[in-house]
């Protein structure tokens, strides 16, 4: 016992010697004096670690002393204003101290942004308001705002700038820019064919983003809405970027006098280095290009005028050559590795053009009366031509790299060929004439609305596909040709909306306990359908007296949806005019906390759960980015969750979002229901083979199903980082992961929900070098780079994991008749690089 007693104590005295001497570790430190130009001293200069946000000062003599790391390279950043800050960086050893001299120079740019920060914001149910200068930093296949909102909602296909919300598909998401209402193409089948985004994001100043709960002055959608606010100039300025997928150039000026101002930028996008490396190799030839304008003249203070336009066209071709698809089986009685080699003939050439002009007068009589009247055009020109023949050969695939069969098809399953042929054309015209105002009157803040639209559609669809398994033409008939596929529609649609809205928002207490209150109501009339909607909406916040800086909110309203043209067409082409709305009562519930975290800096969190009981509603299908809706009000869906984001400065002067939700949608489908067939002896057969004989048979009501876009949980994360002794070198990281998704078979009711999408999972990232800062004192006179604000290069490297993911599959048969599902598979690992200037 002494002797274990002895070990014990010698064992415990060590421990604590080496704890205190690892305590008593020296640091080292940096003192000194800052002055200006004319060696007067600097008092009340700020010293700062670089990456830290708590520092020192000066004293009335300018002296200052500061501890610092010892044997770690480190920055001290010297800040005082109206002077050019000063960066020094050091590595000290143990109880080294090192005193220099700094001198602050005057700065030319004596004025900084000054960012507020609206408690308005916080208050309203579901607003994100993500920083628009972050876009063109974000690492990501698609450069845009859509980009920046995947982080919150979720993705599953980098390739394309729609996005899905709460559960909702993506024809129930409202985009507007400076109050216009701005749509998509419509005749896109994958991702890969789409280009440029409507929204330019070197034109943006304010993003909106509602993911729910939004108020009654927004539109006639289930789901999110995304409200653009483009900048107004104050002075001659631009920006330009070249990178290997996309280029730009934005200007912007003012008149001498300032009453004229405008805003132009042009865009264009080839996607050929992004799809080059995809499972099927062909000769793809993507473009898109597109020049905006916003220009806006001031006549009086009370009057102003405002111009936007916009004029896209994307071009794809593509003439395919070869495919080569793999996929593993695993069952308890083998497992193989299971693939289809496809020779391709023919090709794919696609066009989308939109045209948009809207032209807007304001008045404002009074601080507290504001209006606005607005008429614009909106068109879209689609057309689709496909003829592409496909020969293949599925089987066991070799991948033993010591046989000369490797990579090879060894043991066939089946063969067979296929061709798909189209000839689609789509004219939408949209015109909309509205006016909306609001009045501010004490605590109450009126706003009204009223417009009308006048949509003409030209739909012309003449689609056929041909199936043939083993020489073997399907769906089998003897001495007859089937094609498996076909849809041949013509339609010429006139529609006349009128909606309109009319809201208050009040507000009540003062600024340490209040309680805001919103209520609004909405009205839509569709001559389609001949259906009139009302749907009212409530909001209210409260922010209590406390210590804590927490606001509660909620909100709950009707959100019904008219139908438009997708959700019109049948998946036999033919079109629904007595489809009705789309119907959805939603409550959400939620709270915004801001608190001091790491390192002393401000962080925000917020946290909203939100249930959607939806009825007549229209079901669908997604195959990559093409909805098929069955065009009947034929189910009921809900869908709940919850979803927490945070937001702050991990690093100083670093912005970075972590956003995580939980979800859960289903929907029932009237009448859905499928028959198993049994022979004489009670087992189940195949009824479509020739020699079972069907004796008797059971029904199965399918019920409740996972919606297309059931995906139970999503995390985005945007972080941004820089070198400990230079901010001028910065990392971004985009990453982002979904679970898994249900995939249905179309037209077979037995089979829905039958396969999964396996979780997407990407990480993209970017590197940032600042090669030009906006210091212009150091530059020379007949530099090229002098009026220039600043140029960063940027290298980036989009999934980096180089993971496959997944975004459809195509179905194959083998001799048995027998379905096999291979998946088709989006971008691989892609390297870009940029360069952005701005001056």
């Amino acid at each position: 016992m002494k002797i274990r007693l002895r070990q014990i104590l010698l064992t415990a005295t060590c421990l604590l010697l080496s704890i205190l001497s690892f305590s008593q570790k020296k640091a080292a430190y940096v003192s000194g004096k800052v002055v200006d130009e004319n060696e007067n001293p600097l008092p009340k200069v700020s010293v700062v670690v670089l990456g830290q946000s708590k520092g020192i000062t000066t004293n009335d003599s300018g002296y200052f002393r500061i501890k610092v790391a010892a044997n770690k390279a480190f920055a001290l950043i010297f800040t005082y204003t109206g002077r050019r800050a000063e960066q020094k960086n050091f590595l000290l050893s143990e109880e080294e101290e090192e005193t220099i001299t700094i001198r602050l120079e005057k700065s030319e740019n004596t004025l900084q942004e000054v960012i507020i920060t609206d408690q308005r914001d916080r208050r309203e149910v579901g607003l994100i308001r993500p920083n628009p200068k972050t876009i063109l930093n974000l690492p990501s296949a698609v450069t845009g705002v859509e980009s920046l909102i995947k982080i919150f909602v979720g993705s599953n296909n980098e390739l394309t700038s729609q996005y899905s919300v709460r559960g909702g598909s993506y024809d129930e998401n409202l985009i507007y820019i400076n109050d216009f209402e701005v749509f998509r193409p419509y005749l896109v089948r994958s991702g890969q064919q789409e280009g440029l985004s409507f929204i330019n994001p070197e034109m943006v100043r304010n993003i909106s983003f509602y993911n729910g709960g939004f108020q009654a002055k927004y539109g006639d959608k289930m789901s999110s809405v995304l409200d653009i606010q483009y900048k107004k100039p104050k002075r001659f300025g631009g920006s330009a970027y070249v990178g290997i997928l996309e280029q730009g150039l934005q200007l912007e000026g003012t008149s001498k006098n300032s009453k004229f101002s405008y805003l132009l930028g042009v865009r264009n996008r080839s996607n050929r280095n992004l799809l080059s490396r995809q499972d099927t190799k062909g000769n793809y030839v993507p473009s898109s290009a597109d020049f905006q304008a916003l220009l806006n003249y001031q006549f009086s203070p009370k009057w102003q005028a405002e111009l936007l336009s916009n004029i896209s066209q994307t071009k794809f071709t593509l003439i395919p050559e070869f495919s080569q698809l793999t996929t593993s089986v695993f069952s308890p009685l083998y497992s193989a590795t299971i693939g289809v080699d496809i020779y391709f003939e023919g090709r794919e050439k696609d066009r989308y053009q939109t045209n948009m002009l809207g032209f807007s007068l304001i008045n404002q009589p009074s601080k507290k009366l504001k209006l606005k009247w607005m008429a614009s055009r909106f068109e879209n020109d689609e057309a689709e031509n496909v003829d592409i023949i496909g020969a293949y050969l599925f089987g066991d695939r070799d991948f033993d790299k010591r046989n000369p069969t490797y990579g090879l098809i060894v043991n066939p399953f089946g063969a067979g060929v296929y061709q798909n042929w189209a000839r689609n054309e789509l004219n939408i015209e949209n015109w909309n004439v509205s006016h909306k105002g609001n009045y501010d009157k004490g605590k109450h803040a009126f706003q009204w609305g009223i417009g009308y639209d006048k949509t003409t559609i030209a739909d012309k669809l003449n689609e056929w596909e041909f199936q043939d398994s083993a020489g073997y033409a399907l769906p089998y008939q003897p001495n007859m040709l089937q094609l498996s596929k076909v849809i041949k529609s013509n339609a010429n649609l006139a529609i006349n909306k009128f909606s309109g809205y009319l809201q208050d928002n009040i507000l009540l207490g003062d600024s340490s306990n209040s309680v805001t209150l919103t209520g609004g109501v909405r009205f839509n009339y569709n001559s389609l359908n001949q259906e009139f909607l009302i749907t009212p909406r409530i909001s209210a916040s409260w922010k209590p007296r406390s210590k804590k800086d927490i606001i509660f909110r909620a909100a709950a309203g009707a959100y019904h949806q008219p139908p438009f043209y997708r959700e019109l067409r049948r998946y036999n082409g033919t079109v629904n005019t007595n489809l009705q709305s789309q119907k959805s009562w939603q409550t959400v519930a939620g709270f915004d906390y801001n608190f001091i975290g790491i390192g002393g800096r401000p962080m925000r969190w917020t946290t909203e759960a939100y249930y959607k009981s939806m009825t007549d509603v229209v079901p669908y299908d997604v195959d990559n980015v093409r909805i098929r809706y069955f065009g009947e009000n034929n189910a009921k869906a809900y869908a709940t969750g919850i979803e927490m984001r945070l937001h702050g400065e991990l690093v100083p002067d670093a912005e970075s979002w972590i956003s995580l939700g939980i979800m859960k949608t289903a929907e029932d489908i009237s009448g859905d229901h499928y028959y198993r067939y049994k022979n004489a002896a009670g087992e189940f057969i195949n009824a479509q083979s020739p020699d079972q004989v069907v004796v008797d048979s059971t029904r199965f009501d399918v019920g409740w199903l996972r919606r297309p876009t059931d995906r139970r949980i999503t995390f985005g994360m945007y972080f941004q980082d820089y070198l400990p002794t230079n901010k001028n070198f910065k990392m971004f990281l985009n990453l982002l992961y979904g679970s898994n998704l249900p995939y249905n078979i179309p037209g077979a009711v037995r089979y829905r929900n039958a396969a999964v999408i396996e979780p997407y999972i990407r990480a993209d990232i970017g590197f940032s070098a600042l090669l030009v800062d906006d210091d212009r004192s150091k530059r020379r006179s007949h530099s090229p780079f002098r009026n220039f604000d600043n140029i960063w290069a940027s290298l980036e490297v989009f999934n980096i994991i180089d993971r496959a993911n997944v975004i459809s599959y195509l179905f194959v048969k083998d001799f048995s008749n027998t379905v096999y599902l291979m998946p088709n598979r989006l971008t691989p690992r892609l390297v870009n690089f940029k360069i952005v200037a701005r001056w």
